[in-house]
């Protein structure tokens, strides 16, 4: 892929470019799913306050939309060029070096680039106009009489109750309308429309503030209250926020408005920080470090300020990666630079931002999906504005408006979690590595278990590899167990997965007060309910997935669309009330806990353990303080988490990702048994594992038992090099959906053909990409959706983005169906 990386210094205009006074005419990025920038002129009277990054109200057909300036305009345009309408922002929201980062994304993932740049910035900002229809006088009378059409019945008398937005009418009426029946009817007189500008809910809080300004009040009887308050007033010299002051004096409110209109008080409006992080951490003091880690933070930390380099630090687990990170940081922090650090999901930011927190206090940020819109906007300021030098996150966190990057971290670099699944498909680990190069920064990628990708890349010398044997304190890696399931085969109900070996090795860590995990990848109770009667099984109406029972809430569930019935929904072909619950999960797992071992204190660490705010921190807190005996997860607890005091880990059963139709499947089956055998033994007590598994043989099992990357690295590598899979090739995915199975069929049927049409005719691509498919997806239906994929597999991406570009710009046919939606996936990850 050809991109233009444009030269620009990082650490220049923080408050962005302020554009030439001549220059009348910007680019600008519109927040809609189109794919070019578009030529807007400036009136004189704005001229003065636009500047790169900031956001504009533009005209966009019929429409008025959000866009984002991202430069003076280079092109000639030989038609009348439409004006801006209003500014909406004081300061830029982004650096001007992030633009050509947001450029480089939506050419290599062939994404619209104002859905990149509104994806990157906090939710909620952009304006947009929407079409609002409401009924009229003639519309009422209309609708008393007889005769009208049954749909225009129904528009008139849901229109009758409220105005609704057009959008929205459909919804209501769960039916399609078409244009030209609301046309008709606006002019018919029976209806009337006008365009409303929505959106725009996020940014700054204000807050009324009140200052002391005297105290020579009248003495009458209101007098003690007013006292009082005057005084408590006084004693914050700043002032303080009238929502402060009610919620310390009750019923204050009128006498405040009183003392501020007879001048005691004086009133203003203030920005308030909204603070996500919760309570102060004690500090800490940094550890002496390893050899092997004062090794590699040497070896970083010479490199910072010198230039783009890349590392990939491979350390076992328990080996200390994040002491490495910390001191990585602190050194950044005295040369000027800031750090950003990715991790993969929200349930490890926690652990990672109290480790900064204690070591940095308050000179980190966090950005994650969990914060609401306003704390993730004061979050994106505060680093906007060079409060902060540390931003810790998930994936979004890439789009940090850093201005003076010089390391990025990338923690759990393995993690699918990086790849976003939906819409804007992208990985923030790679972009990790291409945001860094653009910047002059340091790219470190962490893991115990690194991506097939990644590991190839160092041996390739792309990443200088850096190196981590042993644990911290020369403790030692778990002992793991092999147990063959096989044995258990004919065993009944719960004894099939908690074996004669896993329960011994329990009562004995119980015995002991020492801690367990059991880790099964599958929440819920039972996965495989059928109808004992007929043997039909309980399915999902929108998917062709079994339905999952969740006692805690007494329904069966969809754990891919989120419907849900009652669990006392009988057999819908037999009408049956006997429903046998085969499979299981980990509700099902801590049930068996509980009732073999009543006096143990267990918990879940699922999903749906996890959904209300603090519920996860609460887990962590009570399983450090040792209030938790048995804790039974999902691939949550495998990520990096430190519990010192876990000694038992029991995988239930280690095939479940195994036998995945998914070249990745070994890889990702080693890479989480070795993660979660990691978190048994990184106290003083040695930790043991009981990995329990059909497929003892299997080398993901083998070198996952002996902790063994190297030599499951070389092993598997050599069937991706036989059958030319990542990281020998490259590969992009379409993924056809539509809501009918034939139409969906014969769409993606007719994209395949267009591919072969592209490969026979034009002889850049022939030998060079392989076309597999349109073959329906291995999981054919999901939310009431037919899916299919084709997958394009070539040695060089730019060939792949060239034959995807013909399609996508060069065939209309392809892409506008209305009835089918093909959806571009450059390196997928999720393959089902």
């Amino acid at each position: 892929m050809v991109c233009d990386l444009y030269d620009m210094k990082c650490n220049e205009h923080r408050e962005g470019i302020i554009l030439p006074e001549v220059e009348s005419h910007i680019d600008v990025a519109v927040a809609l799913p189109v794919y070019h920038t578009y030529t807007y002129q400036v009136p004189e009277t704005l001229i003065p306050f636009i500047a790169i990054g900031i956001r504009v109200l533009v005209p966009f057909g019929q429409r008025k939309v959000t866009g984002y300036i991202l430069g003076p305009s280079k092109k000639t345009e030989l038609f009348e060029i439409k004006k801006i309408i209003d500014i909406l922002d004081d300061k830029p929201l982004f650096p001007e070096s992030m633009i050509s980062f947001f450029r480089w994304i939506a050419d290599y993932y062939m994404h619209p680039i104002g859905e990149v740049i509104k994806s990157a910035l906090p939710g909620g900002l952009n304006l947009y106009e929407w079409t609002e229809l409401s009924i009229t006088e003639p519309g009422r009378n209309r609708l008393q009489t007889n005769g009208i059409p049954v749909l225009e019945k129904k528009i008139l008398s849901l229109l009758d109750d409220g105005a609704l937005l057009q959008k929205n009418l459909k919804t209501k009426l769960k039916t399609e309308i078409s244009t030209s029946l609301i046309r008709k009817m606006i002019h018919s007189g029976v209806i009337q429309k006008k365009m409303i500008l929505k959106g725009n809910h996020s940014g700054s809080l204000k807050e009324t503030f009140l200052t002391f300004v005297h105290s020579d009040i009248p003495m009458d009887q209101h007098a003690e209250k007013r006292k009082k308050i005057l005084e408590f007033v006084r004693s914050h010299e700043n002032g303080i926020s009238q929502k402060a002051l009610k919620g310390n004096i009750s019923g204050a409110q009128s006498s405040v408005a009183y003392l501020v209109r007879k001048g005691f008080l004086s009133e203003s409006m203030r920005k308030v920080y909204r603070d996500p992080l919760g309570d102060p951490i004690p500090p800490d003091r940094p550890p002496d470090l390893t050899k092997e880690q004062q090794t590699a933070v040497s070896a970083v930390i010479r490199a910072i300020g010198n230039g783009f380099s890349a590392y990939l630090l491979s350390g076992v687990t328990g080996s200390g990666k994040t002491e490495v990170y910390m001191q990585i940081a602190e050194f950044a922090l005295k040369k000027g630079f800031s750090t950003l650090i990715l991790v993969p999901e929200i349930a490890l930011i926690s652990q990672t931002e109290r480790r900064f927190r204690a070591r940095f206090g308050e000179r980190i940020a966090v950005l994650h999906s969990g914060l609401s819109s306003g704390e993730k906007y004061d979050q994106w300021e505060r680093i906007l504005e060079e409060k902060v030098h540390i931003v810790i996150g998930a994936r979004s966190s890439i789009f940090a408006p850093i201005t003076r990057l010089g390391v990025i971290i990338v923690d759990e670099e393995h993690d699918s979690s990086y790849k976003q699944e939906s819409r804007f498909r992208y990985n923030a680990r790679d972009l990790a590595v291409v945001r860094a190069k653009q910047q002059d920064a340091i790219a470190l990628l962490g893991s115990a278990t690194p991506s097939i990708q990644s590991y190839y890349n160092a041996d390739l010398k792309k990443f200088h590899r850096l190196r981590l044997t042993k644990r911290v304190k020369d403790r030692a890696l778990p002992h793991v167990r092999i147990v063959d399931l096989c044995q258990y085969r004919d065993e009944r109900g719960i004894r099939k997965y908690i074996t004669p070996e896993l329960l011994q090795e329990i009562k004995h860590n119980l015995s002991r007060g020492e801690q367990v995990l059991l880790f099964l990848n599958r929440r819920g109770y039972a996965n495989h309910p059928i109808c004992a009667s007929c043997g039909e099984p309980m399915v999902c109406k929108n998917c062709d997935i079994s339905l999952t029972l969740h006692k805690r809430i007494n329904a069966y569930k969809c754990h891919f669309c989120g419907f849900s019935k009652a669990s006392v929904s009988p057999c819908e072909k037999c009408g049956s009330a006997s429903i046998k619950l085969l499979g299981m999960g980990t509700e099902k797992v801590a049930k068996a806990m509980a009732d073999l071992f009543p006096k143990a204190r267990i918990s879940r660490m699922d999903r749906d353990t996890t959904v209300k705010k603090g519920s996860l921190l609460k887990i962590l807190k009570d399983l450090k303080n040792n209030n938790i005996d048995i804790l039974v997860g999902t691939q949550m607890v495998a990520k990096g988490h430190d519990f010192p005091n876990i000694t038992l880990v029991g995988i239930i059963c280690a095939d479940l990702s195994l036998n995945f139709p998914d070249f990745r499947s070994s890889e990702q089956t080693f890479q989480i048994l070795a993660q979660v055998a990691g978190r048994a033994g990184r106290g003083s007590v040695p930790g043991r594992v009981i990995l329990q598994t059909y497929s003892p043989d299997h080398f993901s099992i083998i070198t996952a038992q002996n902790q063994d990357y190297s030599k499951f690295y070389n092993q598997e590598i050599i069937f991706r090099r036989a059958l030319n899979y990542p990281p020998f090739s490259r590969l992009i995915q379409l993924k056809i959906s539509g809501k009918d199975q034939k139409t969906t069929k014969t769409h993606a049927i007719f994209t395949g053909e267009r591919c072969k049409q592209i490969l026979t005719n034009d002889p850049t691509f022939q030998n060079s990409v392989e076309l597999l498919g349109p073959v329906e997806a291995p999981l054919p239906k999901i939310s009431g959706y037919y899916r299919w994929q084709i997958l394009l597999k070539g040695s060089k991406i730019n060939l792949l983005h060239a034959l995807v570009h013909k399609l996508l710009f060069e065939d209309q046919k392809v892409m506008n169906n209305r009835a089918v939606t093909v959806a571009i996936d450059v390196d997928p990850v999720y393959m089902l």
